[in-house]
């Protein structure tokens, strides 16, 4: 099971809103066959696993590993539980049972009626840890929230013009941009999206670019900002129309309600599974008042710029603290 998540792993980026699934076949005490999901719309980690297995035959007489309840539906693939009722498996060892409604308990109840061992929950708390994007948008219905930002040593984001300061080494950046290429979208507020004027890419990473979140209630930002060059999907929440201009999609939201619980809701509508907020100050601690987050990457520089624009406060429990050259990452969980 712990090689399955490895395997899983190996998706991450690639398969959302569908979770890392990863698959290994045991014949005798050796592995025969292993495969993971790849791309979402693709073939799902059983059926790679099995294509993998050069003697069909033996099948029959093997345990199958899952990281996830193999699903029972006609989704963009076949159910999975279907193949390996084919192949007769003798025994499938399962990780996390798949919350999502169309599956919940079906898939095993349809591999036992077809006369196959099930035993689940081998490794539950690594797996849920591994797909926690997946769980929180099924059982919580929104996407998972993760805050970041970079500060100086004595607590500013910037200085008190918003004039752009680099706090931030290249290692964390690489980091950040890691980071991006495995979730589905970005946000910014309209500050941080007019004076850094940032393109919210993955270019000191391989791996796809995410969706862009813009926050402009009025509509004030111009539209040569490299947030509008097309190159990504932008969504851009305001108070003022819906519209959508080429890759750039204007969403009204109510004036009454937080923004910040509307936009979320939104998401979750467009599927889309994670987001990461970067800045500026007045919107991570608007998530953070709210308790809208799931975790949050502080990188804290040696500079020290004495006065400037606070960085957000936050409680929470400190899980992590690793040294990315000069700066310092920390990363916090809710304590709610």
């Amino acid at each position: 099971m712990q090689r399955g998540l490895q395997l899983a792993r190996l998706g991450a980026g690639a398969v959302s809103p569908n979770p890392m699934v990863g698959c290994v076949i045991v014949h005798d005490n050796k592995i025969v066959g292993e495969g993971y999901h790849q791309k979402y719309g693709e073939a799902h980690a059983e059926v790679n696993a099995i294509n993998a297995v050069l003697d069909k035959s033996i099948l029959s007489e093997s345990d199958v590993y899952v990281t996830l309840e193999p699903c029972s539906h006609f989704g963009k693939t076949p159910p999975c539980a279907d193949l390996l009722i084919k192949h007769q498996v003798k025994k499938v060892i399962i990780c996390n049972n798949d919350p999502n409604p169309l599956v919940a308990g079906q898939g095993i109840e349809k591999l036992r009626q077809a006369g196959i061992e099930v035993e689940f929950g081998l490794l539950e708390q690594e797996g849920r840890e591994l797909n926690k994007r997946f769980f929180t948008y099924i059982e919580k219905k929104r996407p998972y929230i993760i805050l970041k930002w970079a500060e100086s040593a004595d607590g500013f984001i910037a200085k008190k013009n918003y004039e752009a300061v680099q706090i931030s080494n290249v290692l964390s950046r690489r980091f950040v941009h890691k980071m991006r290429s495995e979730e589905n979208a970005i946000m910014v507020g309209t500050n941080t999206a007019k004076y850094d004027n940032p393109k919210l890419d993955t270019r000191f990473w391989t791996g796809k670019n995410a969706a862009r979140i813009l926050v402009d209630k009025d509509l004030t930002l111009p539209k040569t900002l490299r947030i509008y060059d097309n190159s990504q999907i932008t969504i851009c929440y305001n108070l003022l129309k819906d519209d959508v201009l080429d890759n750039n999609i204007f969403v009204k939201i109510p004036a009454n309600n937080p923004i910040e619980q509307f936009i979320i809701q939104d998401l979750y509508q467009r599927k889309i599974q994670s987001i990461i907020i970067e800045g500026g100050t007045i919107l991570l601690q608007n998530f953070i008042d709210l308790g809208l987050w799931d975790e949050a990457f502080i990188l804290k520089s040696t500079l020290i710029l004495e006065n400037g624009i606070n960085a957000p406060k936050i409680g929470g429990i400190e899980i992590l603290r690793e040294n990315l050259g000069d700066n310092l990452l920390i990363k916090r969980t809710p304590s709610f």
